[in-house]
């Protein structure tokens, strides 16, 4: 007897932003919006902050013990939206972001046996 195999599909959103108050709330709303489609998620998970640190001299000639650090963090979480349905993908397309989130969506298509 052959098996029937089921498509199940994953998507995995991931945020990030200089600014975690604005990151915080996009989350929110995204949260907010899933489930009131009814759809199982996982998350949000908080990723490790990743910091850039800049050096930059202070004077334009010379005085080399003059400098100026500066530190640019960025933050990010993850959402999984299990087993997505259309109506939940045409929540999150009407959904407005802030304009200092940066939005990356992974579509994971995998074959279970039933």
């Amino acid at each position: 007897m052959a098996a029937k195999k089921e498509q199940k599909t994953k998507i995995r959103i991931k945020l990030s932003s200089y600014d975690y108050r604005k990151l915080n709330d996009s989350v929110s709303n995204i949260v907010q919006t899933i489930k009131k489609t009814g759809v199982a998620l996982r998350g949000p998970i908080a990723l490790p902050n990743k910091t850039k640190r800049f050096c930059v001299l202070k004077s334009p000639h010379v005085d080399k013990d003059a400098r100026e650090h500066f530190k640019l963090c960025t933050h990010s979480r993850i959402i999984e939206i299990l087993r997505p349905d259309p109506g939940s993908l045409d929540a999150l397309m009407k959904l407005n972001l802030s304009s200092g989130v940066m939005v990356k969506i992974f579509v994971e298509n995998t074959a279970e046996e039933a």
